[in-house]
């Protein structure tokens, strides 16, 4: 895993020219690497992966480009983290024909909403970008209880 990658960057055991190495560091045609030894799992120990159960979502529209779902509080979007699978996980076992199911942004596991799955690379770059660019966003609702100061979010 890649948390697991950056883990060992950080504690210095991954070495370039005999010197600690920073994640954003860029090895170079001559450069000297020392890697830690790094146990993976055998297949045999580790059983088969654990494939995600499939899962429908309620849909709130599906076109030939995209999904909007109603992603319940609860349920993580994708896995790691201690989780091993979400939404994302779930769909693609749920949709194994589709070509390409990809988040287009996310949502925290504890928060329930509309998320945004791309059937189509076309339909994910030009959502992100719509999201980067400020052209589409978010809108958070919460119910709490009492009076809300109107300056405070």
């Amino acid at each position: 895993p890649k948390t697991h990658v950056y883990r060992i960057i950080r504690s210095g055991e991954v070495r370039i020219n005999k010197g600690r190495a920073q994640a954003e560091t860029r090895v170079a045609a001559g450069d000297l690497l020392r890697l830690p030894p790094v146990r993976v799992a055998d297949r045999s120990e580790a059983g088969s992966a654990a494939v995600a159960p499939a899962r429908d979502f309620p849909l709130l529209l599906e076109d030939e480009a995209l999904i909007a779902i109603d992603k319940p509080a609860g349920v993580a979007v994708h896995g790691g983290s201690g989780v091993s699978f979400g939404v994302i996980e779930q769909l693609r076992t749920a949709r194994p024909t589709a070509k390409f199911l990809e988040l287009v942004h996310r949502l925290d596991r504890d928060t329930s909403g509309i998320l945004l799955i791309a059937k189509k690379r076309s339909a994910l770059t030009a959502l992100q970008d719509q999201f980067r660019e400020r052209e589409t966003g978010k809108t958070y609702l919460a119910l709490v209880e009492g009076d809300w100061p109107a300056a405070k979010k």
